[in-house]
C-alpha cells in the first residue's frame, strides 16, 4: 500500500498563517510607497508650473509681448501658460497641459498673486505668481503639502 500524498490540515493552516502575516506587513509598505510616489509627482508638477511662470515672466520683462499694467509681468492664469502667447508672430506655449494634482486628483491648483498675502488661501485674481496644492494633508516629513 502506498502512503497518501498531499498536505495535512495542520500544514495548510501554518502556511496560510505565514502568508497572512507576510501580506499584512506588505500593505503598509505599499501605502508608504504610493504616498512617496505621489509626493514625487507633486514636486515635479509644482516645479514644472513654477518654471513656466518664470519663463513667462522673463519673456514679459524682455517686452516680447504686452501684459496688463498691474500684472507685473506674471501670467493672468494657468490657461494662458497652456494656450500660449503671440511673440513676434509665433505662438509660445509654456505648458503642454495643466498637470493633475496627485493629491486631489483634479487640475484645480491654489494660486497666489504678488498682491496676495503669502499665507493666504484665496487668490486676488490679478496674476499668477505662485501655485500650490489645495490638499490639506501632511507629507511624510510632517510638512503640509500646501506649503510646498
Amino acid at each position: 500500500m502506498r502512503p497518501a500524498r498531499g498536505f495535512t490540515l495542520l500544514e495548510l493552516i501554518i502556511a496560510t498563517t505565514i502568508l497572512l502575516i507576510l501580506s499584512t506587513m506588505a500593505v503598509p509598505m505599499a501605502r508608504f510607497t504610493i504616498k512617496r510616489e505621489k509626493e514625487r509627482r507633486l514636486r515635479a508638477d509644482l516645479w514644472e508650473m513654477r518654471d513656466a511662470i518664470d519663463r513667462y515672466k522673463m519673456d514679459a520683462d524682455r517686452n516680447a509681448f504686452q501684459t496688463k499694467v498691474d500684472s507685473q509681468g506674471y501670467p493672468p492664469d494657468l490657461e494662458t501658460l497652456m494656450k500660449g502667447v503671440d511673440v513676434q508672430g509665433k505662438k509660445i506655449r509654456y505648458l503642454r497641459k495643466i498637470p493633475i494634482d496627485p493629491m486631489t486628483g483634479t487640475t484645480e491648483w491654489g494660486l497666489r498673486s504678488m498682491q496676495d498675502d503669502p499665507d493666504s488661501d484665496s487668490w486676488g485674481g490679478q496674476s499668477v505668481f505662485d501655485v500650490y496644492t489645495k490638499s490639506q494633508d501632511e507629507a511624510l516629513d510632517g510638512t503640509k503639502y500646501k506649503d510646498w
